[in-house]
């Protein structure tokens, strides 16, 4: 049976008839784990940073706010410009330019330079210039599965595992330089694994790769098409795909409900439990392990089983059940359990969700579609935080955490009913939609 690893009528890139090499596929996932760790290290230093030069919250809560809002912003747009350039291209010059940006925190400091809105400027640049990082790093999984002769899920499990690893790694790492020797220290590490990513991927992927199947000549006497022509393309491409509108409604509002959670339920379950910053490095690394467990099992097996079936009980393991634990009070034995249960399910999720949108966008719209509907899935993160504060100021930490798992619950099992979900196992081994279609369809990503 024929893997559904390309769209029809798209070239590829590099071809696949010679033998196989496993440098593309390693290579890329190396560069987004050096890259990811990096940025999760960032996560911890920074804003513990300025938390302790400040001593203020509120300001600590605007530093991430702006860096991701401009992620998530400068993402949808970026798509054209990502098919236009090549993935391989935007995605070591934007950790380049990621790496000058975080390196400059800690020097500038060094020197007694560096003032809050300065701060506040270099984390906007890190952000905006991941957004592209981040798309290029995704968009070229189907290519390095094919070059590396590996299935589709198979590849997009194995992405899914670099994630993982990346955050249960990296947040570690973080603690345990933060910890030993100082904030600016982690943050010189994240500028450091910005530039290695940078230089593995301009080393290990191929001069090209991502981009030949971008670079169609246009007809004869037309002009090539510009940058809003192309925007529109993929937004009509994407309105026209109800399976991956789906996707996109239902993962954004678990991202919200995600980022609600991880930003400041927990921390403040946490200090009110007792358990303080010790609790959240367990939960953090129980959940982060076991979704790499899951991770590994989906790249080996998951082109084999139903995606539907495994997608619904991935979300019912890994959603509501980690708001309602924490809500019941019960014993951090079994948190622990819950959690290592949930993050095995929540290991199937990413690498279904990425196979199912490499299947159905053509090569050439990738980067363009793949911007928009991630962006969309993103939109509610900067704001996640924002909102369960105001909500447990409101109501209580008891009363949010389980609003917030009811709604988890609701929406990935009553989305599940509608006809659209059908088709992630209908279309497998079918190949992936072809370009003459695309201008009619669409998809969704993560």
């Amino acid at each position: 049976m024929k893997r559904a690893a390309a769209n029809a009528g798209d070239e590829t890139p590099g071809g696949t008839s010679g033998g196989r090499s496993l440098r593309p596929l390693t290579g890329l996932l190396a560069a987004e784990v050096v890259s990811l760790t990096g940025t999760r290290v960032s996560a911890v230093a920074l804003p513990w940073f300025v938390l302790v030069t400040t001593g203020s919250a509120s300001q600590t809560g605007l530093v991430a706010f702006c860096e991701m809002t401009p992620y998530v912003v400068v993402k949808a747009f970026a798509g054209p410009m990502v098919d236009r350039i090549g993935p391989r291209a935007v995605s070591w010059t934007a950790d380049s330019v990621s790496a000058v940006a975080a390196g400059l925190v800690p020097l500038l400091q060094s020197m007694d330079l560096l003032s809050f809105w300065v701060l506040l400027v270099l984390v906007a640049i890190v952000g905006a210039v991941r957004g592209p990082g981040d798309l290029a790093k995704h968009i070229m999984v189907p290519e390095a599965a094919e070059r590396s002769r590996v299935p589709l899920e198979r590849a997009t499990g194995l992405a899914g595992v670099a994630e993982r690893l990346a955050s249960t790694v990296g947040p570690a790492a973080g603690g345990a330089l933060v910890a030993l020797l100082g904030s600016m220290t982690g943050l010189i590490v994240n500028a450091v694994c910005f530039a290695l990513g940078s230089l593995i991927t301009a080393l290990a992927l191929p001069r090209g790769m991502g981009q030949a199947a971008n670079q169609k000549p246009a007809p004869a006497g037309e002009k090539e098409p510009g940058y809003w022509r192309r925007f529109g393309e993929g937004l009509v491409f994407l309105r026209g795909e109800p399976l991956l509108l789906t996707v996109i409604i239902v993962v954004g509002i678990t991202n919200l409900l995600d980022a609600a959670f991880n930003a400041l339920l927990v921390p403040v379950w946490a200090k009110e439990s007792g358990g303080g910053p010790a609790a959240i490095g367990v939960i953090g690394s129980v959940w982060g392990s076991a979704a790499v467990c899951g991770s590994l099992i989906a790249s080996a097996m998951a082109h084999r089983l139903r995606r539907r079936i495994v997608f619904f009980i991935g979300f019912l393991l890994a959603g509501s059940p980690r708001f309602l634990i924490l809500a019941l009070g019960a014993p951090m034995w079994l948190v622990l359990v819950v959690f290592a249960v949930g993050g095995f399910g929540g290991g199937f999720l990413n690498p279904i969700l990425g196979a199912i949108s490499f299947e159905r966008v053509p090569r050439r719209l990738l980067g363009r579609v793949g911007a928009l509907g991630d962006s969309l899935a993103w939109a509610g993160i900067p704001l996640g935080g924002l909102i369960a504060g105001v909500a447990v100021a409101s109501f209580g930490l008891v009363p949010v955490l389980v609003a917030s798992g009811t709604a988890y619950f609701l929406t990935t099992n009553l989305a599940g009913l509608r006809p659209e979900w059908r088709e992630m196992d209908r279309l497998r081994g079918r190949g992936r939609a072809s370009d003459t279609l695309a201008v009619g369809a669409g998809r969704p990503a993560r």
